[in-house]
């Protein structure tokens, strides 16, 4: 095993739960201190594509747990919808965590299409 493959899956765990600390610190900042929203389809693809990137880390992860992490996920959208609203500066959208399920369905598509194409070696590293 070489030097840089010992330390991949600490990068990848890292980097997921980087990735997860920042989406919920930035979901549960006051509006004023957010960068102005363009168009309001915008706020929806925020969602989306942040949620995909965290589960295209957590299944770079935790390849092995993917049973887990891609209900976990959900969860997690939920959680900082409900948090939102909690805080009284947000408000909690069902809009939002569809938009948050839309990326976890994207990501693990994405994911799961490379895995197809890459070879055998990656199939023997993902189980569903």
């Amino acid at each position: 095993m070489t030097q840089m493959a010992r330390w991949l899956p600490l990068f990848w765990a890292l980097a997921f739960w980087g990735a997860s600390a920042s989406v919920l610190v930035l979901s549960l900042l006051p509006v004023e201190q957010l960068p102005p929203q363009v168009l309001d389809w915008w706020d929806k693809a925020q969602h989306a594509f942040g949620f995909a990137v965290l589960t295209v880390l957590g299944w770079l992860a935790y390849p092995q747990r993917l049973r887990v992490l891609l209900p976990g996920l959900l969860v997690f959208g939920a959680f900082i919808e409900v948090a939102q609203h909690a805080t009284g500066w947000r408000y909690g959208d069902v809009l939002d965590w569809l938009a948050d399920a839309v990326g976890v369905v994207l990501g693990a598509v994405c994911m799961a299409v490379w895995v197809r194409f890459s070879g055998p070696r990656a199939r023997s590293h993902t189980t569903l």
